[in-house]
């Protein structure tokens, strides 16, 4: 199961107020992606997001195609509500506000994936 990292360029100094608003976030109604004609693209199975200073990273795990699960993850209410209320931490404004600009920014902060291991990957012993 691929992982994806998405950064978030915030102001130091917040910790209690980030670690609420992710603390109290609304889970996606489902983890079923859907593609634009309705057919499964993927499923998101876990995320979790870490802070240091000023960088907040937000992983995700999940199967099939990355944009689609972007796209499902912009139109989900508790993502809209979480990106509306880390607006004022930011340092660098993101333009969350549209499926599209969900989507663009989605991009432009995700990093490279360097490894991934899983004991999943891992065929079992004979």
């Amino acid at each position: 199961m691929p992982f994806a990292a998405i950064t978030y360029d915030i102001k130091p100094g917040y910790e209690k107020e980030l670690t609420e608003i992710f603390g109290n976030f609304k889970r996606v109604r489902s983890s079923k992606v859907e593609d634009a004609s309705g057919e499964q693209a993927g499923t998101i199975l876990a995320t979790a997001v870490f802070l240091r200073d000023d960088t907040l990273v937000r992983v995700i795990e999940y199967t099939g195609d990355l944009e689609a699960v972007a796209r499902h993850m912009a139109s989900q209410p508790g993502v809209r509500e979480v990106e509306r209320k880390l607006k004022p931490y930011l340092s660098k404004p993101r333009d969350t506000d549209t499926v599209e600009g969900f989507v663009a920014t989605f991009k432009r902060s995700l990093l490279t994936t360097v490894a991934q291991i899983s004991v999943r990957d891992v065929p079992a012993p004979a």
